[in-house]
């Protein structure tokens, strides 16, 4: 008899085919989102888990977790909705899927890079309201990228990719990361010792840190103040980095020219002053949301799941 996985989500063609040529695989057919009692309901009926980051197994949910679960994979790079030690001290494998969202996330934050800088969303908002006059020498005028230096916070995967692609540009490359990366993939990107110095330099400023204690909402008034004067900053990392709060306040008083976010604190119900605000480049959290990315993400957590019932660590073991 087969193995049972349950899939708290539905998951692109190609991975749920994996996956039911493996497990008896136990979901929702209309993608319904599981509530966690009931996923922990379910738990009992079933070998292995593969959630996403919409259950949050928090310390409290894994002291719950029944006793025939010692598998949990994630679909997404992020694992700030897992406690990590919970599971290791239940003897829980779990793992998440690392690799899949690099070049997407990248793209999407060149794409609020670029939409930011060009005022992207009033224009379209202009043409959808019938509101547009014509061609004026003053309309809706932004910023070019080339020559403007770009400060990365994170320098990892996904902060190297979106380098990368600035490069073509012609944007300068900054970073500030825990570690400093070797020549290799700095590829001429300058090193700042602190972030503090990495703000005094960034006008532009993509955040591409984890969530974690140390960064949580570091993004605030204090930090705000750190950038030059109408720096223009995206985030496709985590929506808790970011203040909510002063960020607004920032956009509203001009002291921050303009923001470009797909990620935020709370989703999908957020801070109800980003709605009206015309300096902003919203996004529903699109990072990974390529086809060839989700695959990737999905056979990655499966990779995690086929390795564990095998006896054998997980290829992107968190525990």
């Amino acid at each position: 008899m087969n193995k049972r996985l349950l899939i708290t989500r539905r998951l692109p063609d190609a991975v749920e085919a994996r996956a039911r040529a493996t497990y008896d695989v136990v979901q929702h057919a209309d993608d319904r989102q599981m509530g966690m009692d009931e996923v922990l309901a379910t738990a009992k009926t079933v070998d292995a888990l593969l959630i996403t980051l919409n259950e949050k197994f928090r310390a409290d949910v894994i002291a719950k977790v029944p006793e025939n679960i010692k598998i949990i994979s994630t679909y997404s790079i992020g694992f700030d909705h897992i406690d990590v030690p919970a599971c290791k001290a239940r003897g829980i494998q779990a793992g998440n899927a690392p690799h899949g969202v690099t070049v997407a996330t990248a793209e999407i934050a060149m794409l609020l890079l670029l939409g930011a800088a060009r005022r992207a969303s009033e224009g379209e908002q202009m043409i959808r309201a019938r509101a547009w006059p014509g061609w004026a020498p003053l309309q809706l005028v932004g910023r070019r990228l080339d020559g403007k230096k770009l400060g990365i916070y994170g320098f990892g995967k996904i902060g190297q990719a979106l380098a990368q692609r600035a490069r073509g540009f012609d944007m300068e490359i900054h970073y500030y990361d825990i570690y400093r990366q070797p020549p290799e993939k700095e590829k001429g990107a300058i090193y700042h010792e602190s972030l503090n110095s990495l703000l005094g330099v960034s006008e532009f400023f993509s955040i591409n840190a984890p969530s974690t204690p140390e960064t949580r909402y570091f993004f605030n008034q204090a930090t705000i103040e750190k950038l030059p004067h109408g720096a223009i900053v995206v985030n496709t990392a985590r929506g808790d980095l970011v203040n909510d709060a002063d960020m607004i306040a920032a956009l509203k008083s001009g002291r921050l020219g303009y923001a470009g976010l797909d990620v935020f604190a709370g989703e999908p119900k957020i801070n109800e002053g980003y709605y009206d605000l015309p300096n902003t480049f919203l996004f529903p959290h699109l990072g990974s949301a390529a086809i060839e990315a989700r695959n990737q993400m999905g056979f990655e957590a499966l990779d995690n799941i086929d390795a564990a019932f095998a006896g054998k660590d997980m290829p992107f073991k968190l525990t």
